[in-house]
């Protein structure tokens, strides 16, 4: 019997036609630098995310966004669900503003023992639901966690004051144009910074959306928001950003020279300011003019 079988032919991309799984948002969430707590507070803070998580929801009005969540999983240092893409926008506004608040919160009344700071990561695309065990698996739930480790998003958080900033936010680009660009979202796309959404070590780069919703620090971090993407927020009004900046300049014939022979005495072909000199070398005689 061969070792190596052949995959059934319904598992074999592009061997037939077939529906789309059914489209879910998708959050996911990680803790700042989890690794940096003592091994004796892991399992309490893995506790806590959840439920700091679902008292957000409850107080954005999203209580039903929470009781019913697909495919939730704990991820150890986060924590990530599947929802009715419907609520989106509500997720954008008001959930991540008072996930900050709960956060703010959280972390006064711990008085430094534990304090507890979250990337957010949205996004949305088709995923299986049927209720079995592989259900979420699929690239947009892949996505959305690149997403959460990439570089935009982990640079934003640790540039800016531990005191202020408690969430930062990476939407797809799928995400907001659909919910935020479609003016669904309870925020102007001003609220928003595009980002070259990158992760180290992975073959991943995608553009992608930031929203810090009480920013702090420098925001305009070349560190987190890449130089093409300085270059045109840094270049004026009207003025080619760095790929026409980048072109070669177009063959042009170089400018005619016009020269000028005087023999004696002062040739001016525009404005002169002060005095000058003129030193007649053919009688060793300088003279001052004006």
């Amino acid at each position: 019997m061969s070792e190596n079988l052949p995959l059934p032919t319904g598992l074999v991309p592009n061997s037939r036609s077939r529906r789309l799984p059914p489209y879910r948002g998708i959050v996911a969430v990680d803790a700042k630098d989890f690794t940096g707590f003592q091994a004796v507070q892991h399992k309490e803070i893995s506790r806590a995310i959840p439920g700091m998580l679902e008292q957000s929801f409850r107080r954005a009005g999203l209580g039903d966004v929470w009781e019913d969540r697909r495919f939730p999983a704990s991820t150890g240092d986060g924590y990530v669900f599947g929802f009715d893409p419907a609520a989106m926008p509500c997720l954008i506004h008001p959930w991540l503003g008072v996930l900050q608040e709960t956060l703010a919160e959280f972390n006064i009344h711990s008085a430094g023992a534990v304090r507890i700071r979250l990337r957010v990561s949205l996004h949305i695309g088709p995923l299986p639901d049927d209720g079995d065990e592989a259900d979420g698996n699929g690239t947009p739930r892949n996505d959305t966690h690149r997403l959460l480790d990439s570089r935009p998003v982990k640079m934003m958080l640790s540039s800016s004051s531990e005191n202020v900033t408690h969430v930062a936010a990476i939407l797809s680009d799928r995400c907001f144009e659909d919910a935020v660009a479609g003016g669904y979202a309870g925020r102007h796309p001003d609220h928003f910074i595009e980002v070259p959404a990158t992760v180290e070590g992975k073959v991943f780069a995608q553009r992608a959306w930031l929203h810090v919703p009480a920013p702090s620090g420098n925001l305009y971090d070349r560190r987190v928001l890449g130089d093409r993407v300085i270059d045109d927020l840094e270049r004026p009004s009207g003025a080619p950003g760095r790929a026409a900046a980048d072109r070669p300049a177009p063959d042009r014939p170089a400018p005619a020279t016009t020269v000028y022979r005087v023999d004696r005495g002062f040739q001016n072909n525009g404005q002169v300011h002060g005095g000058q000199t003129w030193n007649d070398n053919s009688t060793g005689r300088g003279d001052g003019g004006r």
